[in-house]
């Protein structure tokens, strides 16, 4: 039998294995869910809760498996941790996240996307959490295995205004949140992509196009470091710690400044003598910005347990305190999270991305555009720093869009860089058409050795001589050559994909809640 064979059979029999212990680990999980929901749960109709709280640990897996990838996928993507490390550390924090710092009371009807009045009944109102959380679960677990990253709020969002319609009519939907909700698919990446590009065009200008990019470095990467601390402790306090260390955002700024100074301080000393052992070259400079990356991926995992766990563990809240009453207190807009129940979701979100996270971390790090770690650098602070100015601003935004329309950011002013630096090059082989070609290749030597300035110079010299004269290329030409450019910087059906999968994450979920509403609705539950 040809080796080729065999080694094909041995792959397929190890991954086979592989996905049957994922499936026995699921289960156990599961299983120990259902032991903690009987033990430490409502007392009355026990069997509604544990299936409750079994779609609640399957929808908090599928948030690791998806939503955690936004954080931890662009350092993948440029190599300052491996998958494994990055693994590690996101479940570490998204499980600290969730149980040290997450929800201690959630919405129970997400963002007031349905008017609260339609689910006062306690049997429509336990339907209406179960359809929404399960329709937004198996949603979830459908881009996972497409490979594109989606917002988990919005799923939510979609499986209650699905369950609710079913419950109350068309009548129920709140159209101007609903209304907010859409705007975020505009607002979130544009929003991230704008801040993030400005980073990059900072680094570049201060660093990368110097010549003396280590005295550059020395200089600019201390102040970038600081700016980093300062941004995601004013984050952490805001996001990640708002519920356990309640302060305003004045306290939490000059907090943060005093932090970013201190930081500095630190970080100079470091810097200068690191910078010592690096090449005057950008792949040595770039890795300065690994240890920021590492803690950006933390820091933003830890906030994303303490926010995006409400998603997971905030309908199965409602039900455990809607049937610890028995029906015999009014529906409540609000309901509080017992510790099991935090525990529950920071468990089912490590979990999940332990076990199905690799392939979103890839898709977000790798398959959209190619990310160094100065690149990644600037998706982290766009991550911290949207957030930070939507907040303020009252806009609403997705922290997933943010990301993702950081990195395609990223990508679309690459490609303009790209653009731009040909039809530089194409000036000068032009002017100098009719000339010997080592002479031409010397020039354009010097012309690429020059930092950004130096090469304005030298096209504007050579436009004031007249010398330079457009290249014409055909119709056919121009599209090729955009089409190049397009695919080599940024992979077109990558972005496709995920931007369909924002734009019919909320219908999906919704007819998705309605059919689980609907089922969940025609069994007689005694409650």
């Amino acid at each position: 039998m040809d080796i080729k064979i065999i080694k094909r059979i041995e792959k397929a029999n190890q991954n086979n294995l592989s996905d049957s212990t994922k499936i026995s680990i699921v289960l156990m999980f599961f299983i120990v869910v259902s032991i903690i929901a009987v033990a430490f749960g409502a007392r009355e109709n026990v069997l509604v809760l544990v299936f409750s709280a079994v779609i609640g640990a399957y929808m908090a897996m599928n948030v690791g498996a998806n939503d955690v990838a936004n954080n931890v996928g662009p350092a993948v993507g440029s190599k300052a941790i491996t998958l494994l490390g990055a693994i590690a550390i996101a479940a570490i924090f998204e499980a600290l996240g969730a149980i040290i710092a997450g929800a201690d009371v959630v919405d129970t009807i997400k963002s007031g996307i349905i008017a609260p009045e339609s689910v006062q009944d306690s049997k429509t109102f336990i339907c209406v959490m179960l359809g929404a959380l399960l329709a937004s679960a198996l949603w979830l677990h459908l881009a996972t295995l497409l490979g594109a990253p989606v917002s988990t709020t919005h799923s939510l969002v979609g499986g209650i205004l699905g369950a609710g319609i079913v419950a109350g009519g068309i009548e129920v939907i709140n159209w101007i949140e609903l209304g907010k909700i859409a705007s975020s698919w505009i607002i979130s990446p544009v929003l991230g992509g704008i801040i993030a590009v400005c980073f990059l065009v900072l680094i570049k200008y201060t660093i990368t196009y110097k010549d003396n990019k280590q005295k550059a470095a020395k200089t600019m990467i201390p102040i970038l470091i600081a700016t980093m601390s300062w941004a995601f402790v004013l984050y952490m306090s805001m996001k990640g710690l708002k519920r356990v260390l309640p302060i305003s955002f004045e306290i939490a700024f000059f907090v943060a400044l005093l932090t970013g100074v201190l930081v500095y301080l630190i970080a100079r000393p470091l810097v200068a003598k690191k910078i010592q052992t690096l090449s005057n070259t950008k792949e040595d400079i770039g890795t300065l910005f690994t240890l920021p990356l590492i803690f950006a991926a933390a820091m933003l995992s830890f906030a994303h347990g303490a926010n995006d766990v409400s998603n997971a563990i905030g309908p199965l809240a409602a039900i455990n305190q809607e049937l610890s009453t028995a029906g015999a207190v009014v529906f409540q807009n609000k309901a509080e999270v017992p510790f099991w129940v935090l525990l529950i979701g920071g468990l089912g979100i490590a979990i999940g991305l332990a076990l199905y996270g690799p392939r979103l971390i890839k898709t977000v790090g790798n398959e959209i555009t190619e990310l160094d770690k100065i690149r990644a650098f600037c998706v982290a602070m766009s991550a911290a720093i949207t957030v930070l100015i939507a907040s303020q601003l009252g806009l609403p935004v997705s922290s997933t869009h943010i990301t993702i329309g950081a990195i395609f950011g990223i990508g679309f002013f690459r490609e303009y860089l790209k653009k731009k630096y040909y039809e530089m090059e194409q000036a000068i082989i032009d002017a100098h058409r009719g000339k010997d070609s080592l002479e031409v290749e010397q020039f354009l030597a010097r012309f690429n050795k020059a930092d950004i300035r130096q090469k304005g110079e030298i096209l504007k010299t050579l436009k004031h001589n007249k010398a330079s004269q457009t290249l014409q290329f055909s119709k056919k030409e121009k599209k090729n050559l955009k089409k190049v450019y397009k695919n080599e910087l940024v992979k077109r059906s990558t972005i496709n994909k995920i931007i369909a999968s924002w734009l019919i994450t909320v219908p999906v979920s919704a007819l998705l809640g309605a059919v689980a509403c609907f089922i969940a609705m025609s069994f007689e539950l005694s409650i």
